[in-house]
């Protein structure tokens, strides 16, 4: 049918749906906002369009003409258009958006048509229409949600259609509040908790329990806090988006984490014409960064692609003594190899090197008992307690489409961390009258390396049933993946007892490498097939069933070759999911799935704990308002486990410095979760997040007590109107219950922060459509808060009052 022929108004407000296939195809079209029939041409209509890029200028111009907008998506790539603010017909309206860009307008109806000069006829055979404008990909859209995600099933559904909790943080959302590092993405993620062992490991947690899986476009790595190799530091700048499933996630990770999983997803070079992105910015305490992002098409068609990123940062803290320097380079090409198969190669390379950092923090109590009163800028951490940290990462992604609808996707992905460091970590706590700390504090160096490889197949599509169409994705998954840590002691003595304000001016020891002994080792290899078919019941009702089979093969040692395990191991995790739609706006779910995962946690006697086993429920309703541009959730949880792992306070692993851990039977976290994400109107962007739960043990006693219960998070942007249209203001805060940690204190006293709650300010101006300058303002009201409370009692602040200021061209 010719594009330029009026559609049937009952097609108003759809959109074409351009996934990969369709985008190759020489017919496919992009259709922006319309949100009804019936436009008079010639009526006057007050325009409010800022300027940005061409897609997004559209988008807008749609919504406000009340016009379908019918363009290739190649064709706007990269572009950007003028603001248009005051009283015009759509077609002066139109006209003005486009110029400088080559573009003919014409407008038919209530259809506005937009051509290059390529074509004088476009044809809408072989494009599917679906009720979403918004794609997968984040980048670009100016969104604070997405149109579709696989993360949690491997079926790319909207969020309403996911039977499970899934949050996404856009490109915009992470440029809004200038989140750079993962680090701040998962601090401001819904439901995410990060408790901080000290000034770089970071932990990240959900519903009461330990988040151990970081997906990388999908592919999962093994994440152990304590053994890190610089991922909460990982630069955000070459991700388009972070996608987090909250509850058990077995179906794809295999372990059947109770948690979450997160998923890093990387930018793309999917742009056919050349574009970039430039950045500086520098902020309080001699923080300075600075960004650069190239794409654009290598071949003359536009068949073969590149994209170059990289960010430098050179940063102090507010505390003492400390600086760290990170950058970040990541190329990738992708290649149209024919209209259906597109294959991408990528790299990454972070290198970060750290002095003065903390390890643990500093003394909350005197030996009576009483508290120390230490400013937030005073440690404990010489400038010789470093870090040097060395990541590589290589992908090669390939996906066809079939001409069934059937779509195959192959992932291969090698990354390898190499990380060195040397601390003081300070034991016990100064006398009250002399200020001498008696104990010998621990001096080592623990080098080591991660390494994974992994494999992930799958196709997926539609299929015929009953007179119905289904889903089905069937897929086989392989990683080997081994990390290991040796200990690296020193040959000069400690002189012992040492006033607690000279710990940071203690000289760097000899480190004696005839002492190095293994501090951890693990080499884990897992072989998994999995599928899920998402079956239409009824027009409104969909039943999800599928499973992961996985054969487990790990094989370690604890300290000093102590401890050591080798044991094999398979499972079924089962997964089902109902969706019904009460109407085209709600739909209820339901979702079950089963958990199990080691842990690797020793007992009081030295013993490894056995694997975590139990279920995991979650029920609620979700929401798509705005046409599909906000998302709503209500979730309720519950997940049953036994064997977990839990500090058994007072106790050692014997021969090492690790705390024990004892297992807990019917561990119990249940609670509550709602969330906002998307526009409310073309000028404001939002994000809510609310969550109450409640996790005791068989006995009815609370665990992991040092985790929050209750958590708030919100952020918003909104554009000004009119003559204020260049500037952009917005806000957040983040609000936590209080947290503690029981007989960690010189006469077993409990370590304790209250609730606490952080607020931000941001504004934005463009100065030009390719200018604009930002200024980020974080903990507005400047909260002494300790990040978290743990079994060695020590503090570790949260930073103070600080800005960031940044300067972005967009070319």
């Amino acid at each position: 049918m010719p594009i330029n022929k009026r559609l049937p108004s009952c097609l108003k407000a759809l959109f074409i749906n351009c996934s990969l296939g369709s985008c190759f195809n020489k017919s496919a079209l992009s259709i922006a906002l319309a949100m009804s029939a019936g436009y008079v041409q010639a009526q006057d209509i007050d325009f409010d369009i800022p300027a940005q890029s061409l897609s997004s200028a559209l988008q807008s111009f749609g919504q406000q003409a009340n016009l379908q907008v019918l363009y290739r998506p190649e064709n706007v790539d990269g572009k950007r258009s003028s603001a248009i603010q005051g009283k015009r017909t759509s077609s002066q309206a139109l006209t003005e958006l486009l110029r400088g860009t080559g573009a003919t307008p014409r407008i038919e109806g209530n259809t506005a048509t937009i051509s290059f000069g390529d074509t004088s006829s476009l044809e809408l055979d072989s494009i599917t229409i679906q009720g979403s404008q918004l794609g997968t990909t984040t980048e670009g859209t100016g969104s604070y949600t997405t149109g579709t995600t696989a993360a949690a099933t491997a079926l790319p559904l909207s969020i309403r259609e996911t039977p499970q909790s899934v949050s996404v943080i856009t490109r915009q959302r992470m440029d809004d509040q200038n989140m750079r590092t993962v680090g701040d993405v998962l601090a401001n993620a819904a439901g995410i908790a990060t408790p901080q062992l000290d000034s770089e490991r970071i932990t990240f947690t959900s519903r009461g329990f330990s988040i151990a899986d970081i997906q990388y476009d999908g592919t999962s790595t093994y994440y152990k806090s304590n053994y890190s190799a610089g991922e909460s530091e990982l630069d955000t700048v070459i991700y388009d988006r972070v996608e987090v499933v909250r509850g058990a996630t077995g179906l794809l990770t295999g372990a059947g984490e109770p948690s979450a999983s997160i998923n890093l997803v990387r930018k793309r070079a999917d742009s056919k014409v050349f574009r970039g992105e430039a950045q500086v910015s520098a902020g309080t305490w001699d923080n300075y960064r600075s960004t650069l992002d190239l794409s654009g098409p290598l071949s003359a068609d536009g068949a073969i692609r590149g994209r170059l990123v990289g960010a430098y940062q050179d940063k102090k803290a507010f505390f003492d003594r400390y600086s760290r320097e990170n950058q970040t380079l990541y190329g990738v090409l992708d290649f149209d190899l024919t209209e259906a198969t597109t294959l991408s190669v990528g790299a990454s390379y972070h290198k970060s090197d750290a002095e003065g950092l903390t390890y643990g923090g500093v003394p909350l109590w005197y030996s009576d008992g009483s508290k120390t009163d230490y400013g937030r800028s005073f440690t404990v951490a010489p400038k010789w307690n470093m870090e040097e940290i060395e990541v590589r990462n290589v992908f090669v992604n390939l996906d066809h489409h079939f001409d069934n609808d059937w779509k195959a996707e192959l992932r291969l992905m090698h990354s390898r961390s190499e990380v060195d460091n040397a601390r003081l970590f300070m034991w016990g706590v100064p006398d009250v009258n002399t200020n001498l700390v008696s104990l010998t504090p621990s001096r080592a160096r623990f080098p080591g390396h991660r390494e994974q490889d992994s494999l992930d197949a799958r196709v997926s599509g539609p299929f015929q049933l009953f007179g119905r169409t289904h889903e089905a994705v069937v897929g086989f998954s392989r990683f080997d993946h081994e990390y290991k840590f040796y200990r690296v002691g020193t040959s000069t003595p400690w002189s012992s007892p040492l006033d607690v304000d000279d710990f940071g001016h203690a000289p760097e020891p000899v480190w004696n490498y005839a002492t190095t002994t293994l501090s951890e080792r693990n080499h884990t290899r897992q072989n998994a097939g999995y599928t899920a078919v998402r079956l239409s019941l009824a027009d409104p009702l969909k039943l999800i069933l599928g499973g992961r089979f996985t054969r487990y093969d790990r094989e370690g040692a604890g300290w000093a070759s102590s401890g050591q395990y080798a044991y094999k191991d398979q499972k079924f995790i089962p997964y089902a999911g109902l969706v019904y739609d009460l109407n085209q706006t709600y739909s209820l779910y339901a979702s079950y799935t089963s958990i199990f995962n080691f842990q690797d946690l020793r007992d009081r006697s030295g013993k490894w704990l056995d694997p975590v086993e139990g279920d995991a429920y979650e029920t609620g309703i979700k929401g798509e308002f705005l046409d599909k541009r906000l998302n709503a959730s209500l979730a309720v949880f519950k997940i049953v486990q036994d064997n977990l792992g839990q500090a058994d306070t007072g106790y050692l692993v014997p021969g090492t410095t690790t705390e024990a851990y004892r297992a807990t039977s019917g561990a119990t976290s249940k609670g509550v979760e709602f969330e906002l994400s998307g526009a409310l109107t073309d000028n404001w962007n939002a994000f809510f997040f609310a969550t109450h739960y409640s996790a005791k043990d068989a006995k009815d006693k609370d665990f992991n007590t040092q985790l929050p219960r209750e958590m708030v998070r919100l952020f918003t942007t909104y554009r000004l109107p009119g003559d204020w249209n260049q500037l952009t203001v917005g806000g957040g805060a983040n609000w936590q219950s209080r947290i503690y940690y029981e007989g960690v204190g010189p006469q077993k006293q409990r370590q304790e922060q209250s609730d606490y709650l952080l607020a931000s300010l941001m504004a934005r101006y463009d100065f030009t459509p390719e200018i604009s300058g930002q200024l980020n303002v974080n903990n507005l009201f400047d909260k002494k808060y300790q990040t978290a409370v743990n079994w060695y009692g020590q503090g570790i602040w949260g930073a103070p009052r600080n800005l960031l200021a940044s300067l972005t061209y967009k070319f």
